[in-house]
């Protein structure tokens, strides 16, 4: 007998005992680690057009885990996570009005995971005070709502620099992420500390850019997994070294990401070669931008 159908047997023998939890419940509860199973599989996957076509399969079928369960903060934490790796990784670049649109939604997953984890404030329209009062109680097990939440709402507020009412809730955002670096720095090979190098480096110091704070985040970001996450030297060159204007950094940077060998960090290769696409992006836009 199969370890699946194992499963599913023992949910059954134990139905008559479970009162108020119901069978789709159950279920979706006992697919999270087989969820967690399909993330690292997805992690591991070099090839860009097999996991742009598996991805929204995967995120439907999170999304109909959650409307068997939906105060379940695991379900609602990865599907957060999908939207924004389908975002960032296949539509931004090519249609960002649907990668904002995409970006949302992850966002609101998110927000949804965060009140299931016991937080009730509406923190879009909370003001920083009442967000860190909110979040203080949060322990290690509310890292993945918080990031993910964190990481859609800056990407969406990114992709609509014209919209003053969301430029002014980037604050609320950074507010989740430090409350990330507060209780794991190191979560999603240091990523928090990617997101702190976008913060700082992608406004001018006169409007609270910080080119120093920078530097030292992406640093950070990269001693975290040994300088094999090369998405962070991509967000460096997009980001920093462009309003920074140093081309030679940004060259340097992204044609290290390019000339990375495919493979060389395997539990990681989907986001490694997204990197590599978004260089080759970039790269393409050098002569423009300088």
């Amino acid at each position: 007998m199969n370890e699946v159908l194992r499963r599913y047997l023992l949910i059954l023998m134990l139905t008559p005992l479970l009162g108020a939890c119901s069978m789709g419940q159950m279920v979706a509860r006992t697919s999270v680690s087989i969820m967690d199973g399909a993330i690292d599989a997805m992690n591991r996957e070099t090839d860009l057009v097999l996991a742009e076509a598996a991805l929204p399969a995967n995120i439907k079928l999170i999304e109909g885990l959650i409307a068997e369960d939906p105060g379940n903060p695991v379900l609602l934490a990865n599907a957060a996570q999908g939207l924004y790796g389908y975002a960032f990784g296949f539509t931004e670049l090519e249609d960002p009005a649907r990668a904002s649109a995409l970006y949302r939604r992850g966002t609101a997953y998110g927000l949804r995971a965060l009140r299931a984890l016991g937080v009730s404030l509406d923190l879009r329209n909370a003001s920083p005070d009442a967000i860190d009062k909110a979040l203080a109680g949060l322990g290690r097990d509310a890292v993945p709502a918080l990031f993910w939440t964190a990481s859609c709402w800056a990407k969406e507020i990114d992709l609509n620099r014209t919209d003053p009412a969301r430029i002014a809730q980037l604050a609320s955002t950074e507010h989740l992420m430090q409350r990330v670096l507060d209780l794991q720095p190191d979560y999603f090979d240091g990523s928090v500390h990617g997101y702190y190098g976008v913060y700082y480096g992608s406004r001018a110091p006169m409007f609270g850019g910080n080119f120093a704070l920078s530097e030292q985040h992406f640093d950070q970001a990269r001693a975290v997994s040994g300088g094999k996450l090369l998405i962070f030297d991509v967000l460096q060159a997009e980001y920093l070294e462009r309003q920074r204007l140093d081309q030679a950094a940004f060259h340097k940077l992204l044609t290290r990401v390019v000339e990375t060998p495919v493979g060389s960090y395997p539990e990681m290769a989907l986001i490694n070669q997204i990197a590599r696409a978004r260089a080759r992006h970039l790269l393409g836009l050098e002569q423009e931008w300088f």
